[in-house]
C-alpha cells in the first residue's frame, strides 16, 4: 500500500518533470507572422488587384501596459483569471472544478490568462488531455521566466475581443471609437466580458447576455477590492458603435470592389476554402473580373446618378453568356453598406416576363399567339389594369413583350400555370432558394401565386444577368462564378473552376434545346428600342425592362433594365434599399427605362464600342405562324372575351421577328412625369373567367 501511494504521489511529479524537459516555450512574435498571411484578389488579367484579404489578426495594434488604465486590467483579471497575480501559470483548483463539471455533463475551461495566452499563440485549441498538460507546463516555464506585466501586456495585445479586433487597443477602437487609455470603468468591463465569447456577447449580438456578463465583472472588482461598491453603485451599461463602424483593415478596399471581395470569398468557402485556412495559405485568387468591364459599372452607375436624390442606389452585373463568367460586379458605391447585387433581393417587376414567355413556349404557345390585353382585369376580386389604364383587344405576344402589357401576360401565366412559369425561371438560373429561403413562392403555401408573372417574387440582379445570359447562350446553362484559381503562398493550386455546362431547357434534344432559348430572344428585341434606350450602331439586342410598385401607394420601389447580346449580359437595378418611394431629380417617378436603362445603355455602349457586331442566330418559329400567314378567321387565345370587341385587328403584315411592329400602340412603360397605373378595387361584382385563382399582391407589377 505504500509503494502504491508512493507511485501515486511521485507520478503527476515526473510527469511534470518530463513535460518540463520536453516541451518548448513558443515564441509569439514566430507564431503570429507564421499564420498572419495576406491573400491578393486579381483581375482576370492576373495583374490588377481587386482588393486584399488581410487576416482578422492583421487589425491589432500593439500597445504597452502602460497605456492600459489599471481600472482595465483589473477588469480583464476579474473576467478571467482573479488569481492571476499569484498563481503560478496554472490553477490546480481552477482545473480542478473545470474536469469536474466536464465529468458531470457541464462545461468549465479552467484556464488561466497564461493557459489563454499559449493557446492563442499556438493555435491549437482542440480539447485533449495532452493539450491541457501541454498547456500547463509551458505556462508554468513562461511564468518563471517571464514577469506577469509582460505576460498581461501579451495577453492583451493578443486576445480576441470579435469585430474583427485582437487586442484590447483594436477592441477599444471597434466598440466604442476610443484609444484604450480614455476608457471608462464601465467600458472596460464591456471588454473584458466580451473575451469568453466575442461574437456571443458583442452587445449589438445579444444585448441582455452582455449586460448580465458586464455585470459579473463588476461585481468581481468590487469582491477584489478593486472597485469600491459606491464607485460599482453609479456605474452605466455604456452605448458600443454600431457593427458597421468596426475597425477597417488597411488593404482592404471600402468602395466597389469590397463586394467583389466579400463575394468571392464566400465563392471560395463554398468550394471548400475557408478564411481560416486562407489566414494560413495566403496566396493568390485569381477572378474573372474584367477591370475595364468593373470600371465601366461603376462609372456608368455613379455618372447617371449624379445629382439624382441620396436615396437613390444602383447595382449591376455583367456575366459572359459562352462561361458563366462575372466579368462585372458592382453592388454599390460604398464597400461598407449593403451588397445590392448579390445580397439584397428586389421584385424584378416585367423583367420577369421571360421567364413566362419561356414557360408558354415549352406549351406550344409562341410569339405569335394572340392574347386579349383589355384593362382593368379582374382576379380574384382585384382590378389589374396596364399603364395609363391602356386596353388592348388582341395583340402578339411579342407585341405584349414589347409593350409590357401586363394584363396579357396574366392571361398568360392563367394558361401555363405559375408553377410552370417558377420551373422554367430556375432552368434559366434564377435560384430555387433565395436569401435561405424558397424562392418565388409565397411563405406559407410554398407555391408561386399567378403575380410571378408580374415579378412580385425577389431576385438578386446578378440571379437576373444569370437567367437572361442563359438565352443568350442558346439554353446552355453556366453556374456563374468569380473565381478562376486559388493558389496559396507555397505555389500548390488550391481550387480551379471546372466549367459544367448542360442545357437547360431540354436535356434530351439539343436542337429543342436552343430553340426555345431562340424564341424568348426573338420576343425581347424590340424593347430597347421602343423604350428609347437602344443599343448604338442599331446594335442588336434583347432586353426587358421592370419595375416594381411600392405597396398600394401607387409609387415605385425598384425599377430595372436587363438584357443581352450574344457575348454579355447584363443586369441593372435602381432603387433604394430602405425601400421607399424612387422619384429621379425632376420629382418623376422612376421606370425601368429612366435610370435604370440609361445605365445599361452606357455601360453596354461602352463595353461593346469597338467589337463586331453580333447578331443573334436565325431559328424556327415555336407555335403559331407570324399572323400574315394565317386565315382570317384565326382566335385569341382569350376565347371567352374574342367577339366582345368591334376594334379592327392590327396590322401584322411585317413577318420578320426582329423587326419592329406595324401598328400603333403606345409603349406601356410611362415616360418622365408619367403617372404609374396601379390595382384598384372593383365596383362591381362580376369578374373576368380568372376569379378562381389566387389574389395578386399590390407590389410587383411590372412595366
Amino acid at each position: 500500500m505504500l509503494i502504491g501511494l508512493l507511485v501515486s504521489l511521485l507520478t503527476p511529479v515526473l510527469a511534470f518533470v518530463v513535460g518540463w524537459l520536453v516541451f518548448s516555450v513558443p515564441s509569439p512574435a514566430v507564431v503570429a507572422a507564421a499564420r498572419k498571411q495576406i491573400t491578393t484578389i486579381l483581375a482576370s488579367d492576373g495583374k490588377t488587384e481587386v482588393g486584399r484579404y488581410v487576416p482578422e489578426e492583421g487589425n491589432r495594434i500593439v500597445v504597452s501596459l502602460s497605456q492600459v488604465p489599471v481600472h482595465a486590467q483589473n477588469a480583464v483579471l476579474a473576467a478571467e483569471d482573479r488569481s492571476f497575480r499569484s498563481n503560478p501559470g496554472f490553477d490546480i483548483g481552477a482545473i480542478a472544478r473545470a474536469a469536474g463539471e466536464q465529468l458531470t455533463g457541464g462545461s468549465g475551461g479552467g484556464s488561466t490568462i497564461t493557459q489563454q495566452y499559449i493557446k492563442v499563440v499556438t493555435g491549437d485549441d482542440e480539447y485533449s488531455l495532452l493539450r491541457k498538460f501541454r498547456e500547463v507546463i509551458v505556462a508554468a516555464k513562461i511564468t518563471k521566466r517571464e514577469s506577469k506585466d509582460q505576460i498581461l501586456q501579451d495577453y492583451l495585445n493578443t486576445i480576441y475581443f470579435g469585430r474583427g479586433s485582437y487586442g484590447i487597443q483594436a477592441a477599444s477602437q471597434a466598440y466604442f471609437g476610443k484609444n484604450v487609455e480614455d476608457l471608462t470603468v464601465s467600458e472596460a468591463a464591456v471588454l473584458a466580458g466580451l473575451i469568453r465569447s466575442p461574437s456571443g456577447l458583442d452587445p449589438a449580438t445579444d444585448l441582455a447576455a452582455a449586460q448580465a456578463r458586464w455585470n459579473l465583472v463588476l461585481n468581481g472588482m468590487v469582491e477584489q477590492g478593486w472597485l469600491s461598491p459606491a464607485d460599482r453603485a453609479v456605474q452605466q451599461y455604456p452605448k458600443t458603435l454600431p457593427l458597421t463602424q468596426a475597425s477597417q483593415v488597411l488593404g482592404v478596399p471600402t468602395d466597389d470592389r469590397a463586394h467583389v471581395v466579400d463575394r468571392v470569398l464566400d465563392e471560395l468557402g463554398r468550394h471548400g476554402i475557408t478564411r481560416a485556412q486562407l489566414d494560413e495559405g495566403g496566396g493568390r485568387i485569381l477572378t474573372t473580373i474584367d477591370p475595364r468591364a468593373q470600371k465601366l459599372a461603376r462609372d456608368a452607375a455613379l455618372t447617371e446618378l449624379g445629382g439624382q436624390p441620396g436615396n437613390l442606389h444602383s447595382s449591376l452585373v455583367a456575366i459572359d453568356p459562352h462561361s458563366g463568367a462575372v466579368m462585372a460586379y458592382y453592388g454599390g458605391s460604398d464597400g461598407r453598406g449593403f451588397d445590392l447585387a448579390g445580397g439584397l433581393a428586389w421584385s424584378p417587376g416585367s423583367a420577369f416576363k421571360p421567364f413566362t414567355m419561356l414557360a408558354a413556349l415549352d406549351r406550344g404557345i409562341g410569339m405569335y399567339s394572340v392574347y386579349a390585353g383589355q384593362s382593368p382585369l379582374v382576379v380574384d376580386g382585384r382590378s389589374y389594369v396596364n399603364s395609363e389604364s391602356r386596353s388592348y383587344p388582341q395583340l402578339t405576344l411579342k407585341q405584349a413583350m414589347t409593350q409590357s402589357v401586363n394584363t396579357a401576360f396574366l392571361r398568360l401565366a392563367h394558361d401555363v400555370g405559375a408553377q410552370a412559369i417558377r420551373t422554367a425561371a430556375i432552368q434559366a438560373g434564377i435560384p430555387a432558394e433565395i436569401n435561405g429561403k424558397q424562392a418565388m413562392a409565397e411563405p406559407d403555401s410554398g407555391v408561386p401565386g399567378i403575380g410571378i408573372t408580374l415579378g412580385q417574387y425577389p431576385v438578386h440582379t446578378i440571379d437576373m444577368a444569370s437567367g437572361y445570359a442563359t438565352f443568350a447562350a442558346d439554353g446552355v446553362r453556366h453556374e456563374p462564378f468569380l473565381i478562376r484559381e486559388y493558389d496559396d503562398s507555397h505555389g500548390n493550386v488550391g481550387y480551379q473552376h471546372l466549367d459544367k455546362p448542360q442545357p437547360a431547357f431540354d436535356q434530351t434534344d439539343p436542337t429543342r434545346n436552343a430553340q426555345l432559348a431562340r424564341n424568348v430572344t426573338a420576343t425581347l428585341t424590340d424593347v430597347a428600342r421602343s423604350s428609347q434606350i437602344p443599343l448604338a450602331g442599331g446594335r442588336q439586342v434583347a432586353a426587358k425592362t421592370g419595375t416594381s410598385q411600392l405597396g398600394d401607394t401607387g409609387r415605385n420601389s425598384a425599377a430595372w433594365m436587363v438584357g443581352y447580346t450574344p457575348s454579355i449580359s447584363t443586369a441593372v437595378w435602381v432603387g433604394d434599399p430602405a425601400n421607399s418611394a424612387i422619384k429621379n431629380a425632376n420629382g418623376a417617378d422612376i421606370f425601368g427605362r429612366g435610370l435604370p436603362g440609361e445605365i445599361w445603355q452606357r455601360f453596354m455602349n461602352a463595353y461593346l464600342q469597338g467589337t463586331r457586331m453580333e447578331r443573334f442566330p436565325p431559328f424556327t418559329v415555336i407555335g403559331p405562324p407570324p399572323p400574315a400567314t394565317r386565315s382570317p378567321t384565326w382566335r385569341t387565345h382569350d376565347r371567352r372575351n374574342t367577339d366582345r370587341f368591334a376594334r379592327p385587328e392590327p396590322d401584322f403584315r411585317n413577318t420578320d421577328p426582329f423587326a419592329p411592329p406595324q401598328f400603333d400602340i403606345q409603349d406601356t412603360e410611362p415616360g418622365p412625369g408619367d403617372r404609374p397605373s396601379r390595382p384598384s378595387r372593383p365596383q362591381r361584382s362580376d369578374c373576368s373567367p380568372f376569379c378562381q385563382q389566387v389574389p395578386l399582391p399590390d407590389e410587383g407589377l411590372g412595366r
